[in-house]
């Protein structure tokens, strides 16, 4: 007699960082744990934060800022949210014009690739804008506790652009952001995989950063649920888990990434060619029309280098861009909050270990130098020359 799955409705957006959750329900490893997913497939942050938070989701693929807003009660109702699981480090890139790489380019003085040559560019290009009257430039990001509008404002804020003043910020869903690039309605955007990929593929962008060009490691997205079902469900939350470390640790054997990439590429996962998925899986990807390929071994790290294992600093480096930037106010017992969001210790209990066998880094690192100590938040901020 087979036994009865538990059944569990997930809610995920159609981005490469989704990887480890419908590698774990399409290979079969939530099934091996008793588990039956539904996948639902999202075109918003906001749907996914919203039915996650009221209940619709029993869990969620979460752009990791907002299960830190959420927590807070910023910007929308206060639910308690935890991710004891790591959905994706780096994965994020800034993708532009033609266009406008051509106007950054008889700017720049020095080599583009460099994010701090980029920035001083964009600033030169901001500046002649403005002197001839010209609209902004419109940058597009996925929404405003997102990764994606943190990574633009750090990049353009280090060549003295500020992101409220000199641009305009535009927030757009990640299937949305190849079409308004095409129609003119962004310069440029800065997204998740597999959509810069794709706007070059077509021949209407350029990829001019990784965010691992801008920093190091940066916490992407998280599997999210609310702590009262974590209460609730506490064996359920650690099978749920132990899929996951299973299927990234499947994703992350390169033997293994064209089959990943083919059930990537369903219409009802994330919906583009499998080669797209299969660069992104390998950090290979091509950057503009002309094909010149650029490889990143930190581009997307899905289990590798300890990825997967939520870490309380990140956490507390997001909370303090939310700062940074106006939407929240520096309160002590809030930055403990927001790291308290990552819970590293329910992973290490699916894992079956105590502790990470790899050593996370103390920063995120930034590419400017700029030292973030997640235990002296006020410090870091005041060393920041652009802030609100």
């Amino acid at each position: 007699m087979t036994a009865t799955l538990q059944p569990l409705r997930i809610g995920f957006i159609p981005l490469a960082d989704a990887t480890a959750l419908l590698i774990a329900v399409d290979k079969g490893f939530c099934a091996d744990e008793g588990l039956a997913i539904e996948l639902v497939r999202e075109v918003s942050w906001s749907n996914v934060r919203d039915k996650l938070n009221i209940g619709l989701f029993d869990a969620a693929h979460l752009i990791a800022p907002v299960a830190i807003a959420s927590a807070l009660g910023l910007g929308h109702v206060k639910v308690p949210i935890i991710a004891p699981f790591g959905l994706g480090v780096n994965g994020n890139a800034i993708t532009i014009s033609p266009a406008l790489q051509r106007a950054l380019s008889i700017v720049a003085d020095g080599d583009l690739r460099d994010p701090l040559v980029s920035a001083r560019a964009l600033a030169k290009v901001v500046a002649a804008r403005k002197a001839k009257g010209d609209e902004p430039l419109t940058l597009g990001m996925t929404f405003p506790f997102s990764t994606h509008n943190y990574h633009l404002r750090y990049w353009m804020a280090a060549g003295g652009v500020d992101p409220d003043e000199d641009v305009r910020l535009v927030v757009l869903p990640p299937p949305y952001m190849v079409e308004s690039l095409e129609n003119g309605h962004v310069d440029g955007f800065c997204v998740g995989a597999p959509w810069n990929s794709v706007a070059v593929d077509l021949g209407i962008g350029v990829i001019l950063h990784f965010v691992s060009d801008i920093f190091s490691r940066a916490a992407e997205k998280f599997l999210a649920v609310r702590q009262s079902w974590a209460d609730e469900h506490p064996e359920t939350l650690l099978r749920l888990v132990r899929a996951h470390i299973r299927a990234a640790a499947f994703v992350e054997q390169p033997e293994n990434h064209r089959e990943a990439a083919e059930l990537l590429a369903r219409p009802d996962r994330i919906g583009v060619s499998p080669e797209v998925i299969l660069r992104t899986l390998e950090g290979r990807l091509k950057v503009n029309q002309a094909g010149d390929i650029r490889t990143g071994k930190n581009y997307l790290l899905v289990g590798r280098e300890g990825a997967a294992r939520p870490d309380p600093a990140q956490a507390a480096w997001l909370y303090a861009q939310m700062v940074r930037w106006g939407q929240a106010p520096f309160d002590r017992a809030h930055a403990a909050v927001a790291a308290a969001v990552c819970r590293p210790d329910i992973y290490d209990a699916a894992a079956g270990h105590a502790g990470s066998s790899f050593a996370l880094p103390d920063t995120v690192g930034a590419f400017d130098d700029a030292a973030f100590d997640p235990d002296d938040i006020e410090a870091y901020l005041g060393s920041l020359r652009i802030r609100r």
